[in-house]
């Protein structure tokens, strides 16, 4: 066989894909618009603690031995045949990985493949960041497709703090800048943990998470085991790989905050964190505290993008970020046509069943804010 002919699989078994990890790696990294949530310590972690009832259908395409395109989908039949996402619930960003170098015939073979995959079913592609190679994938594809707006994201510049301040007027500037400094005279500091302190750490934020969201509509699967035990996998190979970064915030020798950042290539986000409520008595700024270190890392990584991941709450909007739609892209063969129709209407139905719910809803401006972040509540800031 020629080493630069194109050679399209589908991986079906567990076992297989867990082997895929060298390679996998290295396509993230040749990737540029990869996120994090593409990253195999991600997806291998979620599909042990959340692929029950699913059946994995990943497309992978390689050049000789070298893997230079990948789908990480899984087969659904509910409610009806559907390629769904790995990573679907609790991942912020959703793409195929396709190599830099020979990225167009390599994403011809991955649409290739990906027809292959899903002769019966339709290709429901969640939370499609602009700029992704999804995006690619879909203005290509030839059968039945139809896109329709999936979650809000907020985007600032990968800036230290200060320049980030200079986004705000000049009274709340002044403000943030005056919380900072209660917070260092307290002398609350922040530490990367190492890969083996990574279990303890984790088990520390989602403590303090449950505790800082009691009483106010915490996300429940935030507090479910499976979730903790994919965090705290995904999180010690991450921490290895240099993909994510776990910070404990102490005060007086105590953990009194925690949070996971996760990053790769241009974009560096923060994922999940926990405070004690000790520092709301304390009227100590969390926000303010939690982006001055991930607007550190991500001035650190050279980088363009420090995205506030989901949800787009009030206090986010005083940092002036970019507002940034996801895309939920839908692909089918073209005799599915009639089924992709279908699924469209279905999820257009509940989306507007939704808004109208919350419009409805006495206080709906707190609502409409629960609606746009209830799958992301409890992430960073």
């Amino acid at each position: 066989m020629n080493r630069d002919t194109l050679r399209v699989s589908l991986c079906r078994d567990p076992d297989d894909f867990a082997q895929l990890r060298t390679g996998w790696d290295a396509l993230h990294r040749r990737c540029a618009a990869a996120t994090p949530f593409q990253s195999h310590a991600w997806l291998h972690s979620w599909w042990l603690s959340y692929a029950a009832g699913g059946r994995l259908r990943t497309v992978l395409v390689r050049r000789g031995d070298r893997l230079v395109g990948a789908a990480p989908l899984m087969l659904v039949h509910r409610p009806m045949p559907l390629l769904v996402p790995v990573g679907l619930g609790i991942s912020d960003y959703f793409d195929v990985l396709v190599d830099d170098d020979g990225a167009q015939e390599t994403l011809r073979a991955l649409r290739h493949g990906l027809g292959r995959a899903a002769p019966h079913a339709v290709i429901d592609l969640r939370e499609v960041r602009p700029g992704a190679v999804a995006e690619e994938l879909y203005e290509s594809w030839s059968g039945a497709r139809d896109r329709l707006q999936d979650s809000t994201c907020l985007e600032l510049p990968a800036t230290p703090i200060d320049e980030l301040t200079k986004r705000m007027s000049g009274s709340r500037a002044q403000r943030v800048r005056a919380k900072l400094r209660k917070i260092d005279a307290m002398g609350i500091e922040g530490r990367a943990v190492a890969e083996h302190e990574v279990p303890g750490a984790v088990g520390h934020l989602l403590r303090l998470h449950e505790l800082q969201w009691q009483g106010r509509g915490v996300n429940v699967e935030h507090l479910r085991p499976r979730f903790a035990a994919h965090l705290e996998r995904a999180a010690r190979r991450m921490v290895r790989d240099g993909d994510a970064a776990v910070t404990e915030f102490r005060m007086g020798g105590e953990v009194v905050a925690a949070k996971m950042t996760v990053h790769s290539g241009s974009l560096v986000g923060g994922y999940l964190y926990g405070a004690d409520p000790v520092l709301r008595e304390k009227k100590v700024d969390v926000v303010a505290m939690l982006l001055r270190h991930d607007a550190h890392l991500a001035a650190d990584s050279g980088g363009s993008v420090l995205s506030l991941l989901r949800g787009s709450e009030t206090y986010k909007e005083h940092w002036r970020p970019r507002s940034v739609t996801n895309s939920r892209l839908l692909l089918a063969r073209p005799e599915l046509r009639p089924l992709l129709r279908l699924r469209t209407t279905q999820v257009a139905s509940r989306q507007w069943a939704a808004r109208t719910v919350v419009e409805r809803m006495p206080a709906a401006r707190d609502w409409r804010t629960r609606l746009n972040s209830w799958r992301a509540n409890g992430h960073a800031y």
